[in-house]
C-alpha cells in the first residue's frame, strides 16, 4: 500500500523548512519509526520517521530544497521488500571497468553541485551511508593533477620544452566553503536584531560560590539518591534565585510589543544549551513552581535532547528571561546578548579562586562573575543593578531561596 510522506505541521512562527538529510535511498527497506529525513527550520531540526515497515518508493524533495508545512516529501510502500538494486553488494561492480556516473549513488544536492562545478562524479569519493556521494563530499573534493605522458623525443635539435606539471605544495593552505545552515542563519539574524533594535547595556557583579558549593558537597549524594539519580548542580540554584528576583523586579521579566509593555505574571526561564549546530534555548515553563530537583532534571533532559537534535519547536518557544552559562567552557567574563523580545539575560561564568577581603582579612574564595544584559528602553539601571544584587544575595545565602526572603 502506497503512503504519502509529508512534512510536519509547522507552528505559526515557522514559515518553512529545508531538507537537510535523507537517511534512506529509493528502494531501500525501512523499519517502522526509523528516521527517513531531517528537515531543518529556523529553530530546530525536525525528524520524519517511517510510518510502518516497508520501502521508500520515491523521493519528491531533494536535499537543500525548501518545503512547506504538510508538503509531500516522498512516497512510501508499506510492507514492500527492498529492490534487488539496493540490496546487491557493491563488490559486484567489476573493478576493471569504472562505474558510470549514472550508476553512482549521489544525493540530489550533491548532483546539483557536481553539475554546477563540472566535476566528474566518478572522481569523488562518497562518504555517506552505503557510499552515497553527499554535498559535503563535493565541497571537500580537490581535483587531482594527472602528470602528462612523457613525450617522444622530436628529431629537431631544439624541441620546445613541455609545460611543467604543477604539484600541490606540501604546505598548501586549504579552504573549505560550506553553506550556512538555516539554524545558524536564524541565530545570526536574531543576534543582529538584538543589537540593532534594543538599547542593550550590561551590568556586572561577583558572587561568592562557597555557600552553595558547601551545601552541594554536603547533600549531593543524598540528593541524587532521593531524586532518582538527578544530580545537584549550580543551574538549579540560579534558576530559583532568578525567579525570586524576577518577582521583585517585574520590568526585568517583561517584554516589549510595539509601544506596549507586557508584564508577565509567570517566570518561563530559558536555559541556553550549546549544540554542534548552534545555540538553542529550551524553556522551563512556570519555573517559579518547580523544585530544585525538577529544574536539574529538566535541564539535563533538555541538554541530552539538544545534543541528539530531539528538541521540539514548542520546547524553545516563548520564555520571559534567559540564563546562559559560559563558565562551562572556561569563560571568565562576557556580555551576553539579549534574546528578543525578552528584556534581560543573565550570564554565569567560570568559578575561580581569588583573594577577597573578609572581615579585614584576605581569604581565598571561589568567586564567579555575573553579567546582566538588559534593554535600557524598559529597564532602568537602578533596577538592573538591584536585580543582580538580589541574585548575588540569594546565592551567597541559599537558605533564603528556600524561605523566599
Amino acid at each position: 500500500m502506497s503512503t504519502d510522506i509529508k512534512a510536519p505541521t509547522f507552528p505559526e512562527s515557522v514559515a518553512d523548512g529545508s531538507i537537510a538529510t535523507w537517511h534512506k535511498k529509493v528502494g531501500e527497506a525501512v523499519s517502522r519509526d526509523e528516521p527517513l529525513v531531517d528537515i531543518e527550520t529556523d529553530k530546530v531540526v525536525l525528524e520524519v520517521v517511517a510510518p510502518a515497515d516497508g520501502v521508500l518508493k520515491e523521493i519528491l524533495k531533494g536535499e537543500g530544497e525548501i518545503v512547506l508545512s504538510d508538503e509531500l516529501l516522498a512516497l512510501f510502500d508499506e510492507g514492500a521488500a527492498a529492490s534487488a538494486a539496493t540490496t546487491a553488494p557493491a563488490e559486484a561492480v567489476s573493478e576493471a571497468v569504472p562505474a558510470a556516473s549514472a550508476d553512482l549513488k549521489i544525493s540530489p544536492a550533491a548532483r546539483k553541485m557536481l553539475d554546477e562545478k563540472g566535476i566528474d562524479a566518478a572522481a569523488v569519493t562518497g562518504t555517506g551511508k552505503g557510499g552515497v556521494i553527499t554535498k559535503e563530499d563535493v565541497v571537500s573534493h580537490k581535483p587531482v593533477s594527472v602528470p602528462a605522458a612523457k613525450p617522444t623525443p622530436a628529431p629537431t635539435p631544439a624541441p620546445t620544452p613541455a609545460a611543467p606539471v604543477v604539484d600541490v605544495p606540501a604546505g598548501e593552505r586549504v579552504e573549505k566553503r560550506v553553506p550556512m545552515t538555516r539554524l545558524r542563519k536564524r541565530i545570526a539574524e536574531r543576534l543582529l536584531e538584538a543589537t540593532h533594535t534594543t538599547a542593550m547595556l550590561t551590568t556586572f557583579n561577583e558572587v561568592n560560590m562557597k555557600p552553595v558549593m558547601d551545601l552541594r558537597s554536603q547533600y549531593k549524594d543524598l540528593f541524587e539518591k532521593s531524586h532518582n539519580g538527578t544530580r545537584l548542580g549550580f543551574m538549579g540554584f540560579f534558576v530559583k534565585a532568578a525567579c525570586e528576583a524576577l518577582k521583585r523586579f517585574p520590568a526585568v521579566n517583561a517584554s516589549l510589543d510595539g509601544d506596549d509593555v507586557v508584564y508577565h505574571g509567570f517566570q518561563d526561564v530559558g536555559v541556553a544549551v550549546s549544540t554542534d549546530k548552534g545555540l538553542v534555548v529550551p524553556v522551563l515553563r512556570d519555573a517559579e513552581n518547580m523544585s530544585l530537583a525538577k529544574i536539574e532534571e529538566k535541564v539535563r533532559e533538555y541538554g541530552l535532547r539538544a545534543k541528539d537534535g530531539k528538541l521540539s519547536i514548542e520546547d524553545m518557544t516563548g520564555g520571559t528571561f534567559t540564563i546562559t552559562n559560559g563558565g562551562v567552557f572556561g569563560s571568565l567574563l562576557s556580555t551576553p546578548i539579549l534574546n528578543p523580545p525578552q528584556t534581560a539575560i543573565l550570564g554565569m561564568h567560570k568559578i575561580q579562586d581569588r583573594p577577597m577581603a573578609v572581615n579585614g582579612e584576605v581569604v581565598i574564595q571561589p568567586m564567579m562573575y555575573l553579567a546582566l544584559s538588559y534593554d535600557h528602553r524598559l529597564v532602568d539601571g537602578k533596577d538592573a543593578v538591584q536585580f543582580l544584587v538580589a541574585i548575588k544575595d540569594l546565592i551567597e545565602d541559599p537558605a533564603r531561596i528556600l524561605l523566599e526572603i
